[in-house]
């Protein structure tokens, strides 16, 4: 039975309503006109970059949830700080973001100023490289609305609270992640991944040191996989650079064998072997651990959700000339 054409109306006015005014601002072809090579410019730097450092895709990840978490997509991690003002960057934890991820941004935001000058915000670039990564080094496509602006503000002071921690109950980090909107299982989802890319001995030292009085190391680890750990992170304090990747097996390759890894007691990070031990969370790995297709579609409908969060429209933000700086200097 055909409905009435003014139901028809109602219906989709009632479903428009219930979008954040700033989503539904977005749109996939937002550069359709006004800057269409921005795609081919994203691959063109992006290949590039992750060819010659193959660490960036990982780099970028953590870049864009260390963003979008915070305060919403709006690149406000990007800004650097001055002698007036500290910006995000400058939060104890995200000064081991890696110089890679800020290197492409750079590049990227480059070359297209070039080929349309003042259209293309640096919140978008990111969003789409995030995506562009994962698809290179074998993980799931996902869509990425564009159309964000970028942020007025970058305040180091509401970094820390917002944002998950290795040491973090999981009772905790289920918590923040609710309070922002995500279910367990798209916690879980985004949590893999640390699939690829490395943690800093640093990170997980107080599980293979000096544990507890009956054991040098988190009894949770596989025994040699922490023997392991031990040798190679030994002068850490003396080498703060030295690293472990967060899936042995795979490093390079976005795929579910972090999950497989968190079975075997594989698990890097404390944060993360807890999900295997916590009966909220333990049945999220163990189905992506069995289903890489299953974890591919709840990665790529979890990012997409994550990319729209929170995002500055309009006159809510600005396109910035250059990714670091603020249009207007703030004193």
């Amino acid at each position: 039975m055909a409905f009435p054409k003014h139901v028809f109306l109602v219906i989709l006015f009632s479903f428009l309503t219930l979008l954040p005014s700033s989503q539904s601002q977005l749109s996939a072809d937002y550069y359709k006109k006004t800057c269409p090579q921005f795609h081919s410019i994203m691959q063109r730097i992006t290949a590039d970059k992750q060819l010659s450092a193959p660490t960036t895709a990982a780099a970028i990840l953590r870049v864009f949830f260390h963003d979008c978490i915070v305060d919403g997509c709006d690149a406000s991690i990007l800004i650097a700080s001055n002698a007036l003002h500290k910006s995000e960057i400058d939060a104890d934890i995200n000064l081991s973001l890696a110089g890679d991820a800020f290197d492409l941004l750079t590049r990227a935001k480059t070359a297209l100023e070039l080929e349309c000058p003042g259209v293309v915000s640096c919140s978008d670039i990111l969003a789409t490289s995030a995506r562009d990564l994962v698809v290179m080094v074998g993980g799931p496509f996902f869509k990425v609305l564009l159309g964000r602006k970028d942020s007025k503000v970058s305040d180091p002071s509401i970094v820390d609270s917002n944002l998950p921690k290795v040491n973090m109950s999981m009772s905790q980090a289920l918590a923040l992640f609710s309070s922002k909107g995500f279910s367990a299982e798209e916690m879980v989802a985004l949590v893999g991944a640390h699939t690829i890319g490395f943690s800093h001995c640093k990170e997980f030292a107080n599980r293979i040191f000096n544990f507890s009085k009956t054991s040098d190391f988190d009894p949770a680890y596989n025994p040699a996989f922490a023997q392991g750990l031990r040798k190679l992170c030994a002068n850490y304090t003396k080498s703060p650079e030295m690293a472990a990747f967060n899936d042995a097996f795979t490093p390079g390759k976005f795929d579910n064998m972090y999950y497989r890894n968190l079975q075997r007691g594989l698990g890097l990070l404390r944060s993360d072997q807890a999900m295997v031990m916590d009966k909220l969370t333990k049945p999220f790995v163990d189905m992506f651990a069995a289903n890489q297709t299953v974890f591919f579609d709840t990665f790529a409908r979890s990012m997409e959700k994550l990319s729209v969060y929170k995002v500055k429209t309009d006159k809510d933000g600005e396109v910035r000339r250059k990714c670091d700086q603020f249009n207007n200097i703030q004193t």
